[in-house]
């Protein structure tokens, strides 16, 4: 698709009983956003009109669709998935929220296998209550690895050119070690560094790893996975051209703000890299996943049960996911146009030259 083109953008509705379809109403409220996407909502105009009732303020008409080829590109677009009624109690955790959410992501992600939408936002759902025998996934991020094939893809959280992305995802604290190799490492860092060239445009893309254990195992003493796991694959990564620099003690490298000489870091597991993410992204970060033969964004909250319902919720984060969506589409694109003067390999002296940034390692264990 050439960048110019105005791309389809699907948006699954996620829990029922969730914040979701709230702040996609008060995002597409706001019609200047039909002049970059045509948006097709995967829910159910049952489901519009009763949250409709609670944001009296936002004024947003739509057309119902039944088939995607029928979607006006100067309206809202509402794919229904279901006819039926559905019981909503907003701020509840129930078997039909969920139930419905996955009918709305499986209706999304068969249109985006199809060509007829080319990026799809994710609203939040709950992995309680959306197991079943046709979804038995952690979240998002496995389930579209699973339905395109893949071996593996990067979850990546990020806000401007602050980009955190993760080795494990879901995985309890005390199952993450095991989780842990210099191949899952390696992969990791193969996929970020092509998603940042293919998706956000950096020509020479700067990776930061950080450490699995305090002190970024203080050469062995606490905990080995550095020495013998960690190291090994920023040095692979290295030897195939990556510009990878690492591994950092993670407390150190946030606080001192390190990561702003980095286009990404690469962080072990899930609340080393999303806490001091979503402390100083303001609430407007959006999680990618990279690796995938399409283009799937999402906010980076929860389905915030508290606040269902109430009129409270903040759309910032969907609508920043929706915008970015559009342009990483928009950035494939060019990438894809230029692939005939291909980015020239790195060598040996830039790589020394990166070298030579590197922090202090003595400063990183204080």
């Amino acid at each position: 698709m050439h960048p110019t083109v105005k791309p389809i953008i699907g948006i699954t509705c996620g829990d029922l009983n969730g914040i979701g379809i709230e702040i996609m109403l008060k995002t597409f409220s706001d019609n200047r956003i039909l002049e970059h996407c045509t948006p097709v909502i995967f829910a159910s105009n049952k489901v519009i009109n009763f949250y409709r009732k609670s944001v009296p303020d936002v004024n947003l008409n739509w057309q119902n669709i039944k088939e995607i080829s029928k979607l006006n590109p100067k309206q809202i677009n509402v794919f229904n998935c279901w006819e039926e009624d559905v019981s909503i109690t907003p701020g509840q955790l129930t078997e039909t929220g969920g139930k419905y959410a996955v009918k709305s992501l499986m209706a999304a992600v068969n249109a985006l296998k199809q060509n007829e939408i080319q990026g799809l936002v994710t609203a939040p759902i709950h992995k309680k209550n959306v197991q079943s025998s046709e979804f038995n996934f952690t979240g998002h991020t496995p389930f579209l690895k699973n339905m395109f094939g893949l071996n593996d893809v990067v979850m990546i959280l990020y806000s401007g050119n602050f980009r955190v992305a993760l080795v494990t995802e879901h995985v309890p604290v005390s199952e993450v070690a095991s989780h842990i190799s210099r191949e899952v490492i390696v992969s990791k860092l193969y996929i970020l560094n092509e998603s940042l060239k293919k998706d956000f445009g950096i020509e020479k893309p700067k990776i930061a790893v950080l450490g699995l254990n305090p002190h970024a195992g203080d050469e062995g003493l606490i905990g080995k996975e550095e020495e013998n796991i960690i190291k090994p694959a920023i040095k692979e990564a290295k030897q195939n051209n990556l510009l990878v620099i690492g591994p950092y003690s993670a407390d150190a490298f946030f606080a001192r703000h390190y990561y702003e000489r980095f286009d990404a870091v690469l962080a072990m597991y899930h609340d080393q890299g999303l806490i001091p993410f979503k402390a100083m992204s303001s609430g407007e970060g959006v999680n990618f996943t990279a690796g995938l033969p399409v283009v799937r964004t999402s906010p980076d909250h929860g389905t915030a049960f508290d606040i269902a319902g109430k009129g409270k919720a903040d759309e910032s984060s969907l609508r920043t996911a929706v915008f970015e969506c559009i342009e990483i589409i928009n950035c494939r694109s060019r990438y894809i146009e230029n692939r005939k003067n291909p980015i020239k390999k790195m060598t040996p002296a830039i790589l020394a030259n990166v070298e030579d940034e590197k922090i202090d390692e003595s400063e990183e264990r204080s």
